[in-house]
């Protein structure tokens, strides 16, 4: 973080190799080199961005545990700056996660596993990957941030359950093929991120990172449109085109208190309301019928 207190951020829209970590590794490099040379204080990779995407049964060969030697490589690319990556992580027991790692000043930081899979249309992640069971926040030198991974967001719950924990800003890595056409030619799976992202900035008062990957992969083209909105709901910077790109965007980190004193929606949310009343959709979801 500067000394005038804003963040310079980045978004690596890249488009990873399928399976080949090792390529892709050294283009991590690269990209950290090159936002280093920027004055990025935070750089963001895609969902899955060392391995890519529709791995299949590339998966466990993909892999890599918390203990393995490739750590302290991805934990070195933090040295100048706070480093955001997708990897498919396996725990001791052998399951495998769509994971996304945060480092900062060459350690691992924070490490979220992706909730919730999509299984229908062109999508088959429970085949592959074992889902995540909680959203946590972590502190990083810049305030209170929390990780969802692509489909996670498509739940209100993940993002609501990261602002109850007072997040100052929300990251997420994605690897989002293009689906569908608006009435006006444009990219339907694009607007529809783009509505959602802003409307959890607007409505938690809080920055909110999207970072997609680009490129062709089985078959798929993943659209970009990677994104840095601010805590009022407005975009500050955004790649449009569906080309690597490096995002860069200087945050003002004080506009988080601001838009929470004009808009105190957090500080008047019921949470133990909120709590009771889950409870009681879940006693009448549960309980036996006569």
């Amino acid at each position: 973080m500067n000394a005038d207190g804003r963040l310079t951020v980045g978004l690596a829209q890249i488009d990873p190799a399928l399976g080949d970590r090792d390529r892709n590794l050294e283009r991590h490099r690269e990209w950290v080199g090159q936002a280093t040379a920027a004055g990025a204080n935070l750089l963001v990779f895609p969902e899955l961005s060392l391995t890519g995407y529709f791995l299949k049964d590339l998966v466990p060969d993909s892999a890599i545990r918390l203990d393995d030697p490739i750590m302290g490589e991805l934990a070195g690319l933090s040295t100048k700056l706070d480093v955001v990556l997708g990897a498919v992580v396996e725990d001791p027991d052998h399951r495998y996660f769509n994971a996304s790692l945060y480092f900062s000043h060459g350690e691992l930081v924070h490490l979220h596993r992706k909730v919730y899979l999509p299984t229908y249309g062109m999508f088959d992640e429970q085949r592959y990957f074992a889902p995540g069971d909680r959203f946590r926040s972590f502190k990083t030198g810049f305030g209170r941030t929390g990780i969802l991974v692509c489909e996670d967001i498509w739940h209100l719950s993940s993002a609501y359950i990261l602002s109850l924990e007072g997040v100052d800003m929300i990251i997420c890595p994605s690897s989002s093929p293009g689906r569908g056409i608006t009435t006006d030619e444009r990219l339907g799976t694009a607007e529809s991120y783009n509505l959602v992202c802003r409307t959890y900035a607007q409505f938690l008062t809080t920055f909110f990172l999207y970072c997609n990957r680009v490129g062709f992969e089985d078959g798929a083209n993943f659209w970009g449109g990677s994104m840095v909105i601010g805590p009022n709901g407005d975009i500050i910077a955004q790649q449009e085109d569906a080309d690597e790109a490096l995002v860069l965007a200087s945050l003002d980190l004080a506009q988080v208190r601001r838009e929470r004193l004009a808009n105190p929606l957090l500080r008047d949310e019921r949470l133990e309301l909120t709590i009771n009343e889950l409870r009681r959709v879940l006693h009448e979801r549960t309980r036996k019928p006569f």
